[in-house]
């Protein structure tokens, strides 16, 4: 059996997929990026070949992508994270038809068709407010984990509204609001409201149109999910592999780029016998 790989180097973190020959997701790997982009990417590649008994020389074709794709330098190409979490969506998500991909330092939406392909796609990618790094301050100030705030914020109420998409001065704001007497979870809850609407906003500039699905890593924040339903007012798909999305979809581009040469070989190999 031989193996295609998807390697997505983010501004956190570096995801790979394995996918085997009969396009089934075989494995998955999770990394840091820290400050070495390349020996992130070589860290989550290995990481996967080693919890998934793969062999190097099995894996015939690597692209890689996110915004460290040119430092995957073992892959055989780079393909750009909107093309590829497009496809992943598609792949997971048959009915998908627009994108919302939230993640460490920007947020995009991207309108695609029923092949995965991006017919238009917007990004706030000036400053990272409504990313993951905005829910990174505010969990900082009020003294807990990224890991805990979404569960947190699903049991607060509304009556608090957040003015500032500023990362830098969100962190006073939610200051001024604690200093008030309001209760945390009434505060999150505004937080993630506030990402909610913002994303919204950027998705409405390539059209909404169902089927929804959620991707990047804020995905696996509950009460950023619950947020962005109740503000779409529509249920958005969600995986348990919308973290690993851009891998997935770069790894079905080496699936197609591999039976391509595959393709290429077999007619080479044929035109050489009828000589």
């Amino acid at each position: 059996m031989y193996y295609v790989a998807g390697v997505d180097v983010g501004s956190t973190q570096t995801k790979a997929v394995l996918m085997d020959e009969n396009r089934r997701i075989a494995g998955r790997a999770l990394t840091h990026t820290g400050a070495n982009v390349v020996k992130a990417a070589e860290r989550a590649f290995d990481l996967l070949l080693e919890e998934t008994g793969v062999q190097r020389s099995d894996v015939i074709y690597i692209v890689g992508t996110g915004y460290g794709r040119y430092k995957v330098t073992f892959g055989d190409t780079q393909i750009t994270e909107i093309l590829c979490h497009a496809r992943g969506a598609n792949f997971v998500f048959p009915g998908t038809r627009t994108v919302i991909d939230i993640g460490g330092q920007d947020t995009k939406g991207i309108k695609i068709d029923s092949r995965g392909e991006v017919l238009d796609f917007a990004m706030n990618d000036k400053c990272a407010a409504g990313t993951g790094r905005f829910l990174e301050a505010a969990a900082a100030t009020m003294g807990l984990s990224l890991a805990e705030i979404g569960e947190v914020s699903l049991r607060g109420q509304d009556g608090i509204h957040i003015t500032n998409v500023c990362t830098v001065f969100v962190e006073s704001e939610i200051l001024s609001h604690l200093a008030w007497g309001r209760k945390r979870e009434d505060i999150l809850r505004a937080v993630h409201y506030s990402i909610a609407r913002r994303s919204v906003s950027l998705l409405r500039r390539v059209g909404l149109d169902a089927e929804i699905t959620f991707t990047g890593g804020v995905s696996r924040n509950q009460g950023m999910v619950a947020a962005l339903q109740d503000v779409l007012g529509m249920p958005v798909n969600v995986s348990d592999d919308s973290h690993y999305m851009g891998a997935i979809g770069a790894a079905v581009f080496a699936y197609e780029r591999a039976g391509t040469l595959s393709e290429r070989a077999l007619a080479a190999a044929d035109w050489q016998e009828g000589r």
